[in-house]
């Protein structure tokens, strides 16, 4: 049982059992005991000319028998490059179709999938890479500010040396191949190199290990992290993705649509776009339609018009941003009938302008967690707006949650607040070379932002004594980052310049999007920092 710290109030979300906070998602259908490979075999087999993937930006158009090739080539061209099964391979950029074709090869030949964040700076990229274990990278080679291939070399030196494309990194030993998506560079394979590498014998070879693969197998490393740490390596099994994408599918009614076309501007290195997504289009046999590379809210409202999605999914910011669009009304969303609002928060008002706006009828919320492979909670399309805008909707199937106190671990009444925890097919299988920390308790967000990361930083700027980092409420993003920064004695400093030094450093959504200086913090009773009303004490600091 994973425990999340998540304060809510689960009075709609509870059958009343004896008055307990406890609940039992019930279902007369069974778990899948597949893998990925399986499953999207037997949707081949039902719609081989079907669209699976479509990218608009690109001008990429696959059916499900032409996807099942791709991945089967480069899969063996995996195995022929030399990685095994157990392996792992980290995934590093936007949403690509190289993205998706490699989230199956890898599950096909029994490697591990590692989803590394897109905005990864050079220390997170090592720390990942090193986390893990890291056996290959796949990448283009830069994405608008990011210089992947330029970064990578700068951790390995050695690829500069390397004349086939393979080299020993002296920082990350278990890294030995590199392989680009869209370009040639000195030192690095190129992704067309791994789907001609591998032979018939190599086809052989893959065929041969399916009887050796298991639905318990870990098949996808996701980094998550609480509020005080280093990130840490979420591991699904087939068994968590496959059934978690299986059962929101139903719940969402993929199985009895006569078509789902689901535009996807979400990232892909998260659980809500390669589960919901990715895995949902292997197992339910719905098409992918990808917008644009990078998120662009103006390319999702022309992808839905152009290609008749009947699904949207996205994050509260997506949706607003979609909804600001000043020419909204030009644009043809009649064939959406449904959608996912997740990832973060979702705001009443946000969810109401969706459906009365945009039209989307059958607009539901989804909660849940990287660590619960992601979905717990989700609505029913035909929910009342009650319950679609004031709840995270309904316990899905097979999994057991109850609300408990978090300082006695006793059940709480109706209605009461406490530590939510899940039971369930859903749970992790641990933290990846953690067995202490996986027993703890653990958190997860939309982005993944660690405060004490962020803090530990700062603390190597010269002229900072000491610096708190709070999340400041943001009426589009959820959340910001707020720096309460204590300079040292007799130094000033400006707000550009400490944004100017964390430039480059981090992830961008790591940057303070405030920073203020004070001369002291509030502090409990025993001496400790808190931030209980975070925003009043931001609003003081800000002197308004």
């Amino acid at each position: 049982c994973s425990s999340i710290h998540c304060w809510v109030d689960l009075q709609y979300l509870i059958t009343e059992i004896g008055g307990w906070c406890y609940v039992h998602g019930t279902s007369s259908v069974s778990l899948l005991s597949c893998t990925m490979a399986q499953a999207l075999h037997s949707t081949v087999e039902r719609w081989p000319d079907r669209e699976a993937v479509v990218f608009l930006q690109d001008g990429i158009r696959k059916t499900f028998s032409q996807f099942q090739q791709d991945v089967d080539q480069t899969a063996a061209g995996l195995l022929a490059l030399g990685l095994k099964k157990g392996d792992r391979l980290g995934i590093w950029g936007p949403n690509t179709y190289e993205w998706v074709l490699f989230q199956y090869a890898t599950a096909k030949a029994g490697i591990i999938l590692v989803c590394v964040n897109p905005a990864y700076q050079l220390q997170e990229l090592e720390f990942a890479l090193r986390k893990v274990s890291c056996n290959a990278v796949v990448c283009p080679t830069k994405f608008k500010t990011q210089k992947f291939y330029e970064m990578l070399k700068q951790i390995c030196p050695e690829m500069e040396t390397s004349v086939a494309g393979m080299f020993k990194s002296a920082r990350l030993p278990d890294l030995r191949m590199v392989a680009l998506t869209d370009s040639r560079q000195h030192g690095a394979l190129h992704v067309d190199d791994v789907l001609q590498a591998g032979g018939s014998q190599h086809q052989k070879e893959l065929e041969d290990l399916q009887k050796k693969l298991s639905f318990d197998d870990p098949i996808n490393i996701q980094f998550t992290s609480g509020t005080t740490g280093s990130p840490k390596g979420a591991t699904l099994s087939h068994h968590n993705i496959v059934n978690n994408s299986y059962f929101i599918g139903l719940r969402l009614g993929f199985h009895w649509r006569p078509q789902v076309r689901v535009c996807l501007p979400v990232p892909l290195y998260h659980t809500f776009g390669s589960v919901g997504g990715g895995v949902a289009m292997g197992v339910h046999g719905a098409t992918l339609i990808f917008p644009s590379t990078g998120y662009d809210s103006r390319a999702n409202l022309e992808a839905i018009q152009k290609e008749r999605c009947t699904f949207i999914y996205g994050t509260p910011t997506m949706y607003i941003d979609m909804l600001g669009q000043h020419d909204l009304q030009k644009f043809d969303l009649s064939s959406l009938e449904s959608g996912i609002m997740a990832g973060s928060p979702c705001p009443a008002e946000v969810v109401r302008k969706v459906i009365s706006v945009m039209k989307v009828k059958e607009m539901v919320i989804a909660y849940g967690t990287t660590e619960n492979s992601p979905v717990t909670f989700v609505g029913f399309p035909l929910d009342n707006m009650a319950l679609k805008t004031e709840t995270v909707g309904c316990i899905t199937h097979h999994i057991e949650a109850k609300v408990v106190d978090p300082s006695t671990g006793e059940i709480m009444p109706l209605g009461a607040s406490g530590e939510l925890m899940i039971r369930g097919y859903c749970v992790m299988l641990e933290y990846w070379d953690e067995p202490a920390r996986t027993q703890e308790f653990v958190t997860s967000g939309g982005e993944n932002i660690y405060p004490a990361e962020i803090e530990q930083f700062l603390h190597t700027h010269p002229k900072i004594q000491e610096a708190q980092v709070i999340g400041v409420k943001d009426s589009r993003m959820g959340e910001e980052v707020c720096a309460c920064i204590k300079l040292k004695q007799g130094v000033d400093c400006t707000v550009e310049e400490i944004k100017a030094f964390c430039k480059g450093q981090m992830a961008h959504f790591k940057i303070p999007h405030y920073v203020v200086f004070v001369q002291e913090y509030p502090l409990t009773v025993s001496g400790k920092v808190t931030f209980l009303n975070f925003a009043n004490f931001f609003l003081v600091c800000k002197g308004k």
